[in-house]
């Protein structure tokens, strides 16, 4: 198998997502990616078998660690954020739990943002706990919270930034400096964002992760995730807690992945011009009580969104209709084209009801805390015409 990487260091981040390091061709010169559905390998000899499981020799052992299709996506995603390591994973939440699990024991301390995903907050409220770990949940634009909640036993920051699903904004490079006074690891999902509008190691991150199963898939059609970070760590703790426990990555999730990459600035890009369209227009609407929209200058977080996302406001649009839950469902099932479905970042635009489905499991009080209210829907949204979206939406609103 010939492996075409070179020193792609020059390169724009466009030509990276698809030429990017990692083109490992087979004797064949296929142009797109192969993809090896293996389980295993085959070894010339006992005696290279034997040097390869101690590490004194390359090459594969096991697809569960390690795989040459899921090399490629590691080394593209790496070479993208400007990392010195990737590992991927089976999805998103094995992502953040295979970080959680790897660095942290009974005695750790963990600082985070208390908007976060449903799923991570019952990690770090109801799993983490379990094994002798306590965590702190604060406001996170409040950075005299996070100040106040760092302790000398702090080992993890976590954060995601715009947070789901009320899109507020975190300053990373501020916190980083909170959590690196104790030398605690920030660790950031930028899902939202995406690579393409916000390089958290640019400010001060340590470990970076993604569901890939969002925007670098961008077609609903498979799960999967990644974790970044510096080559001590990734090929350490963390490839031993994975290779250990099995939360990897399938080959044919891995080329998928691939093949999203290729588009993903494209992509990015429209859904993100769609949803300023869209947001200005439900901006306006009377049967809508607030519009939350980092782009908009009406955001609090308005100056952060220049200095860390370039401007550009994302891709998700949220939104309060009047008249609460009732009106909410009602509006739902009146969109056409937009589809109500929990998944985001996908080609077709997405709508949920965080309440009763991303966010169901925290209790009023939380929600309350968050803002996230029985009037609020979060809008994914899509790459079909602006206008058609804006069409639906408006008749759906009536």
């Amino acid at each position: 198998m010939a492996d075409d990487r070179k020193d792609h260091n020059n390169w724009r981040a466009d030509t990276r997502m698809i030429h990017g390091a990692g083109e490992m061709r087979s004797q064949y010169g296929e142009t797109s990616e192969a993809l090896y559905l293996t389980s295993s390998y085959v070894y010339p000899s006992p005696e290279e078998a034997a040097k390869r499981f101690t590490g004194d020799a390359e090459g594969y052992i096991y697809s569960r660690y390690g795989n040459p299709t899921v090399t490629m996506f590691e080394e593209r995603m790496r070479l993208l954020e400007g990392a010195q390591a990737a590992m991927a994973t089976s999805s998103g939440m094995a992502a953040v739990n295979a970080v959680f699990m790897s660095l942290l024991k009974a005695g750790d301390h963990v600082l985070a943002s208390r908007a976060l995903f449903g799923a991570s907050l019952y990690l770090l409220n109801e799993l983490l706990p379990r094994y002798g770990v306590e965590t702190t949940l604060v406001d996170g634009g409040d950075l005299d919270a996070w100040q106040k909640g760092i302790r000398k036993n702090t080992k993890l920051v976590f954060l995601e930034t715009p947070t789901n699903p009320t899109l507020e904004l975190i300053d990373i490079k501020a916190v980083a400096k909170i959590a690196h006074s104790v030398d605690a690891k920030l660790v950031v999902d930028n899902v939202f964002a995406t690579p393409v509008l916000q390089q958290p190691f640019l400010l001060g991150t340590d470990i970076v992760l993604y569901s890939a199963t969002k925007h670098i898939d961008g077609q609903g059609r498979c799960l999967g995730g990644i974790v970044l970070g510096d080559k001590d760590y990734i090929e350490g703790d963390l490839m031993q807690y994975i290779r250990q426990t099995g939360p990897s990555l399938s080959p044919f999730n891995a080329w998928v992945m691939l093949k999203g990459l290729e588009t993903l600035s494209i992509r990015v890009r429209q859904h993100c011009s769609n949803a300023k369209k869209v947001a200005d227009f439900l901006k306006g609407h009377k049967a809508i009580e607030r519009v939350i929209y980092p782009g908009h200058k009406e955001h609090p977080q308005h100056d952060l969104c220049e200095k860390q996302m370039g401007g550009d406001g994302g891709p998700l649009v949220a939104f309060e209709l009047k008249g609460g839950q009732e009106a909410a469902f009602a509006f739902m099932n009146k969109l056409s084209i937009v589809k109500i479905c929990n998944n985001l970042g996908d080609a077709k635009s997405l709508i949920t009801h965080p309440v009763t489905t991303t966010h169901q499991r925290l209790s009023n009080k939380e929600r309350a805390d968050l803002r996230i209210t029985p009037a609020l829907v979060r809008l994914s949204v899509g790459l079909e015409d602006a206008s058609d979206l804006m069409d639906d939406l408006g008749t759906a609103l009536g």
